[in-house]
């Protein structure tokens, strides 16, 4: 087929939920594509010969290469080729932000085009494989005697125990929670990532001879110097961010009707019923904002909306997740803050806010919002939901002194991902702050390879295959 050919080709749209059953459950709301639709949309890839896409995607996956073998009807070997350098292809097809990633890098969506759609194209290869009853296992080495502790089980501990297993080294996995996973459970709704998906993903483990302990809370339960007396070798740090930023409005933590982002999510993801009336105000332009007011609906509350103060376009939520908060009824109130909480006899009644404008950019290169003077206005309350970010929860690394950035995050060597404690490793969103899935699986891939060497006594930085790029 001819370049001329393939650029004639229009994006394939996925099929969708009518939104009207859609908001009455928490099923999968996108179907992946059918087999003629995914080589069609195969075909539209240039193959070009410098892959913006594979520098696009924070894990690297050859991603024409996969292609390829995907528009030839080689779904098996498509598949095994994502598996050279993605432990986690199933979630990262279906989560990943892949217009900020992959696709946003893809020539093909360069002016006016459509980028190829390379999230629905792997999630396609991965979901053929299960429909199949493939094997998607790969071999695991024999035991060397070391044996590493990895605390909390998100996507980076889970790709260190992916690596680490197969090279033979016996993983163990604490989870402080009842369920595995980390955030991919507790922060991110079924209807975007099915639990069968995250499932698969620990059977996975389990056959390489992972170990996993929920409920145990290392710093509480058991302290890393416990894990070192117990004889691991290593440890990494994968507890990710799970404390909620506040608004740090007056009788914020004391009010009624106020709850934060991540842990209404947690809660609700835990099984817990929470009834947060029918007007909910949700504060955050990111997709954990997104996930609580499309959560929100789900659970009865009629009328949603989001306070975000700047506008759209800085929006840092994926366009997709946006588009379907729409769909479902939640308007965004842009360039508008809280200021004050309103209470009556301890409860929430409603929220004083002022409107925004944008002004000089700020150090994340989005213009930094301004109040507008006298702009006040009142907006009556069942519940306000902050959801602006999270930072990491110390908890675990009680009683060692590490060095920490000036965000609260772990400061490791940016290369190999050691902590100033050299047994200790850590990755994921205790580094980075909060960031994408397929960020932590990669530092995970990183964490792993330095743990081996560490293991072995060998140099960290000598002919490595992995490392991390020096922050810009």
């Amino acid at each position: 087929m001819k370049i001329q050919e393939r650029m004639a080709i229009a994006r394939q749209m996925a099929v969708e939920l009518p939104v009207a059953e859609r908001i009455s459950n928490f099923d999968e709301i996108v179907a992946g594509y059918p087999i003629d639709t995914a080589i069609l949309e195969a075909n539209r890839c240039l193959q070009c010969k410098k892959p913006s896409c594979r520098d696009g995607c924070p894990i690297h996956n050859d991603i024409p290469g996969f292609i390829a073998f995907l528009r030839d009807g080689e779904f098996e070997k498509a598949y095994w080729k994502i598996r050279e350098t993605s432990s986690m292809p199933a979630v990262c097809s279906r989560v990943c932000p892949h217009e900020f990633q992959c696709e946003g890098a893809c020539v093909r969506g360069k002016g006016k085009g459509q980028a190829v759609a390379i999230g629905m194209l792997e999630r396609f290869v991965v979901d053929w494989m299960v429909s199949q009853n493939k094997n998607m296992f790969t071999p695991c080495a024999l035991p060397i005697q070391k044996k590493v502790a990895i605390v909390g089980s998100g996507p980076a501990g889970m790709s260190v125990a992916y690596y680490l297993s197969h090279k033979g080294v016996a993983c163990t996995v604490y989870e402080s929670l009842s369920e595995f996973g980390g955030m991919l459970t507790v922060g991110i709704p079924a209807f975007r990532l099915p639990r069968d998906i995250i499932r698969a993903e620990f059977d996975a483990l389990k056959s390489c001879g992972v170990t996993i302990c929920n409920g145990v809370t290392i710093g509480k339960d058991k302290s890393l110097f416990d894990l070192k007396n117990e004889g691991f070798d290593a440890v990494f740090l994968g507890v990710g961010a799970h404390a909620s930023r506040k608004l740090g409005l007056d009788n914020e933590e004391s009010t009624n009707g106020v709850m934060h982002g991540v842990d209404y999510l947690r809660r609700i993801n835990l099984g817990e019923k929470i009834d947060l009336g029918n007007k909910v105000v949700v504060v955050g332009g990111g997709n954990v904002a997104i996930d609580v007011a499309r959560t929100a609906l789900r659970f009865g509350s009629t009328d949603v909306f989001i306070l975000y103060r700047r506008t759209r376009d800085e929006m840092p939520a994926s366009q997709a997740e946006i588009h379907h908060l729409e769909e479902e009824g939640v308007r965004i109130e842009f360039l508008a803050a809280p200021v004050k909480i309103l209470a009556d006899n301890n409860r929430l009644v409603g929220v004083e806010c002022v409107r925004m404008e944008l002004g000089e950019p700020d150090s994340s290169g989005r213009r930094r919002p301004v109040v507008q003077e006298s702009s006040n206005f009142v907006i009556k309350a069942d519940s306000i939901i902050p959801a602006i970010s999270q930072n990491v929860d110390h908890s675990a690394d009680r009683g060692l002194e590490f060095n920490l950035t000036k965000w609260g995050t772990y400061e490791t060597d940016p290369l190999t991902l050691q902590t100033s404690v050299d047994w200790i490793f850590a990755g994921g969103d205790d580094v980075l702050g909060p960031q994408t899935v397929a960020k932590a699986v990669y530092q995970g891939k990183v964490a792993a390879e330095s743990i081996e060497r560490f293991l072995h006594g060998q140099d960290l930085m000598t002919d490595r295959h992995f490392l991390c790029k020096l922050p810009e």
